[in-house]
């Protein structure tokens, strides 16, 4: 394509600088969890194509070595090129090619050239590389951050939930009164969707770590040694500490987007078990005077310009807008699909983007969430004052003057103002029967009273 001028310092080469000019797109570039998969991926292949004899022993030593320094991150500024650029990312992948091959030239001191294709790519096509460094570092992603904040968060939601399991308070259904229920149980729940949130992640992760590595350019493998994805996917975890798979059928691995938008769903799902969390709490949070108010949450910075002694929800308000964050990469995850036509897909790299943004919002704010706001929840008096006033303790009573009269009781409490427990002893029922059937501790817990009718 002729001549092209590159910095002087640039480690790359002229393919890179064409991408450069080409994609003055967003000013985004890969993420340091993608470079770092990348140049993972070009050390396990240069060790395993010395192990194949495809490759010099002095050459794949330097390589490796090379890709090593990339992964760790000495050589992020020579990745320039924006991520709204070849679809398949095949200019990111030059670009390491080219960056690793100057770096390994540079080690041999013997004048020998180290070639970006012909020695760094051996083995290997953008097409096959490109998404698997994607789903390795979404899987690593989920390993090294998210499950962690998922799990703090998961603690941190048991151990109020055995705090405050003595509290009885009013249930909510429709928004509207419901029997009681021990605050407790409520965060009970909680922890439970956090403890399906990290079965879902791993099953995610799961999904990620079957790569089409290997499959080259239409899937066929060509030019690729047939032992060399299951070698380089054995040394790739050994470097990572996950276990990576070579996918069972490469026509479909690089074909679609599969992996990645089944690892999004989840999490999607995710992301909504945080969003239903946080939106509870801040209702129960609300207040302190004018709202349920029956949790008070942490202080963390004042809540206005205008009104002294304001104090907002503001941990929970940063988490639901990773939520919407999350969501919309999730569209762009699935509408990315798309672009699979016939033999590969080519929106991989803002998938990759997305994906990765995902998982890293996910794991800092659940984490944050959980230091900052659910770990100092306290219980208020409110919930407890009002089980008493809660006009749906007539269910307790159904059982005994039956439905349609204990509706009549609720209906005329919430007229009258007054309590079930008054309108049942002008009903003819016992102390000892009401102090048994409206027991709020009993009435969290499974149980029938006694038969319509009984005494």
């Amino acid at each position: 394509m002729g001549e092209m001028e590159v910095p002087a310092e640039a480690l790359y080469g002229a393919s890179t600088q064409r991408a450069v000019l080409n994609f003055p797109i967003s000013g985004q570039r890969f993420p340091r969890r993608f470079i770092r998969a990348l140049a993972q991926i070009k050390q396990a292949a240069a060790e395993v194509n010395a192990e194949l004899g495809l490759l010099d022993l002095d050459k794949a030593a330097a390589i490796a070595s090379a890709a090593a320094e990339v992964a760790e991150g000495r050589w992020d500024d020579q990745f320039p090129i924006d991520i709204y650029q070849t679809g398949s990312g095949t200019s990111t992948n030059v670009n390491a090619n080219e960056v690793i091959a100057h770096l390994a030239t540079q080690r041999l001191r013997d004048g020998r050239r180290v070639h970006p294709n012909d020695d760094v790519n051996i083995c290997q096509s953008s097409n096959d590389t490109i998404p698997t460094a994607m789903q390795l570092a979404g899987a690593v992603a989920i390993e090294e951050h998210l499950l962690s904040g998922l799990t703090r968060l998961e603690v941190a939601l048991r151990q109020k939930s055995e705090e405050f399991w003595p509290i009885v308070k009013t249930g909510r259904t429709h928004l509207q009164d419901a029997t009681p229920i021990r605050l407790g149980q409520e965060f009970s729940g909680y922890a439970g969707q956090m403890q399906e949130s990290v079965r879902r992640a791993r099953a995610g992760q799961s999904d990620l770590l079957n790569v089409p590595l290997g499959g080259t350019a239409v899937g066929t493998g060509i030019n690729a040694h047939p032992e060399y994805a299951r070698r380089a996917c054995e040394r790739l975890s050994a470097m990572t500490g996950v276990t990576v798979r070579e996918a069972g059928n490469h026509f479909h691995a690089q074909a679609t987007l599969d992996a990645v938008v089944s690892a999004h769903g989840a999490l999607r799902s995710v992301a909504l078990s945080l969003w239903k969390i946080g939106s509870d709490v801040r209702l129960l949070g609300m207040g302190p005077r004018a709202g349920l108010a029956e949790l008070s949450l942490p202080e963390t910075q004042p809540g206005s310009s205008i009104m002294p002694g304001k104090v907002n929800p503001v941990i929970i308000e940063s988490l639901t807008m990773v939520v919407a964050r999350v969501l919309g990469n999730d569209t762009t995850v699935a509408f990315a699909q798309t672009g699979s036509f016939l033999e590969l897909n080519v929106m991989m790299p803002v998938t990759a983007v997305a994906l990765l943004e995902s998982i890293e919002l996910l794991g800092s704010a659940a984490a944050n969430f959980a230091e900052r706001c659910v770990e100092g929840l306290r219980a208020t008096e409110r919930g407890p004052q009002l089980v008493e006033q809660g006009l749906m303790l007539a269910t307790a009573l159904a059982p005994v003057i039956g439905y349609d009269e204990a509706a009549r009781l609720a209906k005329e409490a919430l007229k009258s103002g007054r309590t079930i427990r008054e309108l049942g002893r002008e009903r003819g029922l016992s102390e000892q029967q009401l102090e048994e059937l409206l027991r709020p501790e009993r009435m969290t817990e499974p149980g029938l009273g006694a038969a319509p009718g009984g005494g």
